[in-house]
């Protein structure tokens, strides 16, 4: 029987495994100090049943941070709390100051910073005898706060927003909450609740090759990943280079060295181009893509990309049966029938982990991947139009508030999207919710204020780096910013601030980055 109260831990495990993984040779030097760190917790297991929900919650988002932390420096001495040294450095080296932990230095960064006094520890939320957590925030404090901050005219003419308590998903505080504003990038937050609640945060998206039958026609046919990858080191992604080994020796035990090429990209409809039209910022939206058809060696961002993803993947995975003594054909578009034999496939990694990538980078690739696998999942049609019905329809289904609320595409590059802070607040919350585990990595997938993805360079260096976790959006003339803060109450909060009309997108992220900063700071129970 598992205690209720640890089922988001529980859910938390394979994000825990993979992220170890992923920095298992850096971890070596650090063992005996993770061995301490674990044994520090253990007592506080036993005081489980006593614990309120909400701690829970709140560790699930640290739990995020530290992970993060992890990734960016693979080792590293921790700190009386818990928390890693190399972490707390960097933060207090940015204000000049630092935690009473640091007076000796911590070895990971060049000088020391002056002692100052400690942050809360990282394991509070596990009911140690000091942790005292008051209520809720006051409406009227957050108005005190916060008003004036959202009142800056560098957000533009319209601007709106709200704060949920997660742990009641109670609205504490609103601005315009119900309006519906153009939203930008944040939409990937939907489209992450929407897909993990329709397909399940252990869903993975399969490649594979098919041989028809009398005809030595292979098809390579396109399962919606976009991240899978040509490049010889896969990183863990489903590699395409692994595909055409496995093919060829599948070929060569039917005695075949030789076959017609064609690929097959009829899991989606429609039309492949986005509505804003050819743009560095996202590839066609093809069921068959390799490293999203990027055409340098870049991972994230903005980039050239071919002007035929699924034809561009086609022939780099001829070129990779050359090597294995396999000739073929030019690759040409084609079908996949019933009767084709499947001979190899290579699967991504957990959906859980394509929605961390897509939203720590704000990948537009994978957003319009999932926006429509999701209506793949649902049986709705596979179109921009599709996936956006499928992803209302999701979370219609979850009980979320989206009257006047409007998706056109997954990634929020279509300015006819509108969504509310309402909205986006409760998105958070739902993923907050113990009772939806399924839906955590999009709390673990924020990124962290100054240090991952779309917020690496903001809140530095007077904001609340390390502290703020929040999705981010910008297109000319919107700014918004979404996510978590646990306040100084420790309380965990959901934010939303949607900026429309903007003149300076830097003078705008600025602005959203003092009221997050400033949510942050608040003891406004």
């Amino acid at each position: 029987m598992v205690v209720p109260e640890l089922r988001p831990w529980r859910a938390a495990r394979p994000h825990v495994t993979r992220l170890a993984n992923a920095v298992r040779p850096g971890l070596a030097a650090a063992r005996p100090q993770l061995a301490r760190a674990a044994n520090a917790v253990k007592p506080q297991v036993k005081r489980l049943t006593t614990v309120k929900t909400w701690q829970y919650t709140t560790g699930a988002a640290t739990a995020g941070l530290a992970l993060t932390a992890v990734v960016v420096t693979a080792a590293g001495p921790w700190d009386s709390t818990g928390q890693r040294t190399a972490e707390r450095d960097r933060v207090a080296a940015l204000q000049d100051t630092g935690g009473a932990d640091h007076d000796r230095g911590s070895g990971t960064t060049a000088g020391a910073p002056e002692p100052a006094p400690s942050a809360s520890s990282v394991l509070a939320g596990l009911g140690g005898a000091t942790n005292t957590v008051k209520s809720a925030p006051n409406g009227e404090a957050l108005s005190a706060v916060l008003g004036p901050l959202l009142k800056d005219g560098a957000l533009g003419s319209r601007r709106t927003a709200a704060v949920v308590d997660v742990a009641t998903g109670k609205r504490l505080y609103g601005v315009g909450a119900d309006a519906a504003l153009t939203p930008a990038s944040t939409t990937k937050i939907a489209t992450a609740v929407a897909a993990l609640s329709a397909m399940g945060p252990d869903h993975r998206l399969t490649t594979r090759t098919a041989l028809e039958p009398g005809t030595h026609e292979l098809v390579l046919v396109g399962g919606g990943d976009p991240t899978l990858t040509a490049r010889k080191d896969a990183e863990g992604w489903a590699s395409l280079r692994d595909l055409a080994v496995k093919t060829a020796k599948a070929l060569k035990k039917d005695g075949v060295r030789k076959v017609t090429l064609s690929y097959d990209t009829t899991l989606y409809a429609g039309s492949a181009l986005h509505p804003i039209g050819v743009d560095a910022n996202l590839a066609l939206v093809s069921p068959l893509m390799a490293d999203e058809a990027r055409t340098n060696d870049s991972t994230s961002g903005t980039a050239v990309r071919a002007p035929d993803p699924a034809d561009d993947a086609a022939r780099k995975f001829a070129a990779f049966l050359a090597d294995e003594g396999i000739e073929t054909t030019s690759p040409g578009p084609s079908k996949a029938t019933d009767r084709a034999e499947t001979l190899a496939e290579v699967s991504s990694p957990p959906l859980s982990t394509l929605v961390e990538r897509m939203l720590t980078n704000s990948d537009n690739d994978i957003a319009e991947a999932l926006a429509r696998q999701t209506a793949v999942a649902t049986k709705t049609r596979p179109d921009f139009e599709g996936g956006g019905k499928a992803i209302r329809a999701q979370l219609k289904k979850l009980q979320l508030p989206v009257a006047g609320v409007s998706f056109k595409d997954g990634s929020g590059l279509n300015r006819d999207d509108k969504l509310t802070a309402d909205l986006l607040t409760s998105l958070l919350a739902k993923a907050g919710d113990p009772g939806h585990p399924e839906l955590r990595s999009v709390l673990t997938g924020l990124p962290v204020a100054g240090f991952t993805g779309t917020l690496t360079t903001r809140y530095t260096p007077d904001g609340a780096a390390g502290v703020v976790r929040a999705k981010t959006g910008t297109l000319t003339g919107v700014n918004t910013l979404a996510g978590t803060v646990v306040d100084q109450d420790g309380r965990l909060l959901a934010f939303a601030f949607l900026a429309s009309n903007t003149a300076s997108k830097d003078a705008a992220q600025a602005a959203l980055d003092r009221a997050a900063t400033a949510l942050a700071a608040c003891g406004c129970g």
